[in-house]
């Protein structure tokens, strides 16, 4: 894996950010990472968010350095410039199949919705445990993280009629992949960024629906080839997208699998790592 070139271009670029261990750190956006994002803006390039978090989970701190559009529930949703490219949601049938194969294992589970989070009432302290447990883990010791999951979850009892995108397992009494076995093949199961991987935790998402839809759909919309797109993640919902950006770029630290696939490695967030991947990258 070669060390990033330091030749500036006037090609425009677009720069897709995945959000918790590359962006953010526990939610918490490092300042040199704000300046890297509005620095590369003002010199013509186009940076969005490419999330597995759905927009009902983006605090404006996250938002505060000002994006272009953004990518989020790992590609079942993307916009541009306000504009609505994606918005992918379970189908009726899979969303009620989804949800009763969680409610009979016991799981904690939050529905992600653009506009929502949805929880059973009954698991709500549950979850807050677990989810104020993870954010207590940040390096300043803060929990302010927490608070863009927890301060949006509705306490929903009839989750079966509700219209999402994707689902976060904090908890489940099996491994996830039993789980998604029983509901069918049309769902896939990938490692949660949040929760620990010992409660059996992870996303459910539609199969065959990835980051890489969100960048595609971007770009088509911005006019930008695939060669000029540049994308940064840590986690495994990161793969399709790295291998499908011109340049593919691993925080330190990554899977072995995503390392292989990157161009280039960067720094993790508590080191302001995109900072040194701009300049190298000649985006600002």
């Amino acid at each position: 894996m070669s060390s990033m070139p330091s030749t500036p271009t006037a090609t425009i670029h677009a720069v897709f950010l995945d959000v918790d261990g590359t962006y953010a750190d526990y939610g918490i956006v490092p300042e040199g990472h704000v300046q890297a994002v509005r620095s590369a803006r003002a010199a013509g390039h186009k940076v969005l968010l490419c999330t597995g978090r759905p927009v009902s989970m983006l605090p404006e701190s996250i938002l505060a350095a000002g994006f272009d559009g953004l990518v989020a529930s790992a590609g079942a949703y993307a916009e541009v410039d306000g504009e609505v490219l994606l918005d992918r949601r379970f189908p009726a049938d899979l969303a009620a199949r989804t949800v009763a194969a969680l409610d009979a294992h016991g799981a904690v589970y939050i529905l992600e919705a653009q506009d929502s989070l949805h929880v059973a009432p009954e698991r709500e302290e549950r979850l807050r445990l677990i989810i104020e447990e993870h954010f207590r883990r940040a390096p300043d010791g803060r929990a302010s993280g927490s608070s863009a999951i927890l301060g949006s979850v509705q306490l929903t009892a009839n989750r079966a009629d509700t219209a999402f995108a994707k689902i976060s397992v904090f908890e489940a009494p099996v491994p996830m992949e039993q789980i998604a076995l029983e509901i069918g093949a049309d769902i896939a199961v990938v490692a949660n960024s949040i929760a620990d991987d010992g409660r059996h935790a992870g996303e459910l998402y539609q199969r065959g629906i990835s980051k890489a839809d969100g960048v595609a759909a971007a770009i088509a919309h911005l006019g930008i080839s695939r060669e000029n797109t540049i994308a940064v993640g840590d986690g495994q919902n990161d793969l399709e997208m790295i291998a499908f950006a011109g340049v593919g770029i691993a925080i330190e630290g990554s899977s072995p699998e995503l390392l292989a696939l990157a161009d280039h490695t960067a720094a993790p967030p508590h080191r302001e790592g995109l900072v040194d991947a701009f300049a190298r990258l000649g985006l600002f």
